[in-house]
């Protein structure tokens, strides 16, 4: 298992390389973070003994669970992401819990991650998740809502908004989802344009890193390409 492990994390850094020369880019300017999300604590062990140190999850409950069961010696340098969808009744957790949460999707969480911050002392990094389609089961603000936010979160001290996440339609062909890739990059550099430093633009997952770095990805989410496919959640 080990060894299947380290393989693929190498393979998954290789693809990660190769798409970021074809784009003119350096391969350190991408972080991959492991998506751990229904992957045990000792397998998730095995990936930071490999060498990773970002990972993703899902859930609280199930994250802070595994946060108990990694038995971790000191020294690791570790960052964890919050990358599935956050209910303002959850965000004391999350705070307490994340390094960076990816999907803010709203004013109103964002006012109350900063309270919660500030109460814990702490500068909260965060993502504004931006809806591109038309899917109802994604969450997200819309595209012509994102300089609104920004500008409304801008004196929030406790808040560091690090940049844009998007989870585009899940296409067999990795070149029909693109379009939403390079449209977050757009909306990105029209932020920058109006004076909001936005460094991180966090998409791609499996089956599509290569066109999310060639889109400009500085994060991307990887599950299956590390950890194999994983049990189905119960509906």
């Amino acid at each position: 298992m080990e060894q299947r492990l380290s393989e693929n994390i190498k393979g998954v850094y290789r693809r990660m390389a190769h798409a970021a020369m074809r784009a003119g880019r350096e391969p350190d300017e991408v972080t991959l973070i492991a998506v751990s999300k229904n992957v045990s604590a000792p397998v998730v062990r095995g990936a930071i003994e490999a060498g990773l140190r970002d990972f993703g999850e899902n859930r609280i409950q199930e994250f802070s669970a595994k946060l108990l069961q990694l038995f971790l010696p000191a020294g690791y340098s570790l960052r964890w992401h919050l990358i599935g969808h956050l209910q303002k009744n959850k965000a004391k957790s999350a705070v307490e819990l994340f390094d960076v949460i990816h999907s803010v999707d709203s004013l109103e969480l964002a006012e109350r991650i900063n309270k919660l911050a500030e109460n814990m002392g702490k500068i909260q990094k965060i993502l504004i998740q931006v809806k591109l389609s038309d899917e109802e089961s994604k969450y997200g603000i819309l595209q012509e809502e994102v300089l609104n936010i920004l500008s409304a979160t801008a004196d929030m001290k406790n808040l560091h908004i690090d940049g844009l996440m998007t989870i585009p339609p899940f296409f067999d062909d990795p070149e029909k989802v693109r379009p939403f890739f390079r449209e977050l990059r757009e909306i990105r550099d029209r932020a920058g344009k109006m004076g909001f430093d936005l460094t991180e633009l966090s998409m791609g997952m499996s089956h599509d890193l290569e066109v999310a770095i060639e889109e400009g990805a500085t994060m991307v989410r990887v599950g299956t390409a590390i950890f194999g496919e994983r049990k189905k959640e119960a509906a």
